[in-house]
């Protein structure tokens, strides 16, 4: 079992929901995005997933790209994002991380060298938002081989004739994408997302979390209420690019926790 499926079972055995924060590495910059990073477990999250910079982020919303490229324009590149995680491992060997982001930057460092190099410095799954099912061979095979969750995403237009498609080869939890667009862009409401995730879930035995949309701890008890996790981004990293210490983030993040540890 990975990190990410022994953290699903102990919760599942606990009754409570997973919280799951995004942020991007890097930002604003090396020192403080890791002093944020080691901050997030003590602050209530479950699961992190680490955003890999990249110039041309075509899913993500403003708040997103913007925290690309603040990390970008200081220096943040794929070599400085899995020294992070090696940092982060060095005080927390239990806390899963998954890397979130588009193919370019791995393909340019090599699927083998990029899979061997995440897996030394104790990566536990990727998602990768512009590879569809039909280019598993890429590296989502490759992944699972290394020994990494490859994590697939599930939006309101995957009709019960793609599911199967997208739950193949999916392992760790489906990540459902509660809205149709970019990050950021509208809130979820637990009324239209249930329905979607119970269908999800009748077609595999994966934990289903939700994300995009999701802003105020209220926001998250209530998905929190008909999913297996709850994913915050835009609220979030909006925060550091506000200008918030590291402190008044992740006490932020404490509320969003509380939120969808609440139910």
């Amino acid at each position: 079992m990975s990190r990410i499926d022994v953290r699903f079972a102990r919760l599942k055995s606990e009754g409570r929901r997973a919280f799951i924060s995004f942020v991007m590495a890097g930002d604003p910059n090396y020192e403080t995005s890791l002093e944020i990073l080691r901050g997030l477990p003590d602050a209530g999250v479950d699961l992190i997933e680490l955003g890999m910079p990249f110039t041309d982020p075509m899913a993500d919303g403003p708040s997103i790209q913007r925290a690309g490229q603040r990390a970008l324009e200081a220096g943040q590149t794929m070599a400085r994002t899995l020294e992070m995680v090696r940092a982060f491992r060095e005080e927390d060997a239990l806390t899963p991380v998954i890397l979130m982001g588009y193919y370019n930057p791995i393909y340019s460092m090599g699927v083998d060298a990029f899979l061997r190099a995440a897996k030394e410095a104790g990566v536990d799954g990727l998602i990768v938002v512009d590879l569809p099912p039909e280019e598993d061979d890429e590296l989502c095979l490759p992944a699972n081989k290394a020994g990494l969750n490859f994590i697939r995403l599930a939006t309101p237009t995957t009709d019960d004739r793609r599911l199967p498609k997208v739950l193949q080869n999916t392992s760790g939890f489906v990540y459902y994408v509660s809205i149709t667009g970019i990050t950021g862009a509208a809130a979820a409401r637990s009324g239209e997302v249930g329905p979607e995730v119970a269908r999800i879930k009748a077609q595999t035995s994966l934990p289903v979390c939700v994300g995009f949309g999701v802003r105020t701890p209220e926001n998250a008890a209530d998905i929190a209420s008909v999913a297996d996790g709850v994913v915050v981004g835009s609220a979030i990293v909006d925060r550091i690019g506000k200008g918030d210490s590291p402190a008044e983030f992740l006490e932020f993040v404490r509320s969003l926790a509380g939120g969808a540890h609440s139910v």
